[in-house]
């Protein structure tokens, strides 16, 4: 048995590292915070020397904020729909049927989970310049969901495993075919788990910086991680306050959802007293 001196000072080093974690990730916000009212901002994050609404008002233009967050909102988001869709309806068969190659299948998306971005990025790039599909925002939105998609898929198959079977069987004695019993079945009570997937498509592809740099060329479709480029001048000269105002107004849509579907859909995966006995 753990002594309680021992489980005390277990406890004390946990708690000293998320400590350690959230200074960490508190500093750049309060940086953000502070340098986006500062008159005079500056890498250090110090209280600002005075108030100051400037940096907003220099980056409120549709060049600048909402066009290019309209252009995230639309490869992001679609991204994570397709993600969303695509992975229950690859997870399923996953979960439900004894395949042959299930196992070796399931290894190779997992292995391509840990696949880096960068060392395909040439190839897919000569791929898009020889389909003539450089510059075009639905092929980019369909090669973020790509990418994302090995991950979303060994996660739903988690999800889908948490549902009962006998909830399926009961529906096909009852003459439901495997598809209404995905449509009216498995998807309802799949909800929250695809919402996780699409929340956590959409926070990856919103800062992805280096996909859409490459695979979009023209000003008017570059999403907003690649717009935050333009605040670094030449020589290392950096617009401190409009970046921090400009970040601070980036990072709000994806605060917002995520807040509006935790709160939606709190505790909904629930499955326990679904089956009796």
């Amino acid at each position: 048995m753990v002594s309680a001196p021992s489980r005390a000072a277990g406890g004390f080093l946990a708690h000293l590292v998320l400590g350690v974690l959230a200074v960490l990730f508190l500093v750049p916000m309060l940086w953000m915070v502070f340098a986006s009212v500062d008159p005079e901002p500056s890498l250090r994050a110090s209280p600002p020397s005075g108030f100051t609404l400037d940096h907003f008002t220099a980056i409120m233009t549709p060049e600048v904020v909402y066009l290019p967050i309209w252009n995230s909102i639309l490869t992001c988001g679609g991204a994570a729909l397709i993600t969303a869709v695509c992975s229950m309806l690859a997870a399923y068969p996953l979960s439900r049927y004894n395949l042959r190659f299930r196992k070796p299948f399931l290894y190779t998306v997992l292995f391509a989970t840990g696949l880096p971005l960068t060392a395909i990025m040439v190839p897919v790039y000569g791929m898009f310049v020889q389909a003539n599909l450089l510059n075009s925002l639905t092929a980019t939105t369909l090669f973020l969901a790509a990418s994302t998609l090995p991950f979303g898929i060994w996660l739903t198959k988690n999800f889908i495993d948490g549902i009962p079977l006998a909830l399926e069987e009961a529906a096909w004695v009852d003459g439901a075919s495997a598809w209404q019993s995905i449509r009216y079945l498995v998807a309802p009570l799949l909800a929250p788990g695809l919402a996780v997937v699409a929340i956590f498509t959409l926070v990856t592809t919103w800062g992805n910086f280096f996909v859409p740099f490459i695979l979009l060329t023209s000003p008017d479709k570059m999403p907003a991680a690649v717009r935050v480029f333009t605040f670094f001048g030449q020589y290392g000269s950096v617009r401190y306050g409009e970046l921090a105002a400009y970040s601070l107004l980036y990072t709000v849509p994806v605060v917002v959802l995520y807040m509006v579907v935790s709160r939606a859909l709190g505790g909904r995966f629930a499955l326990g007293g679904a089956v009796k006995g």
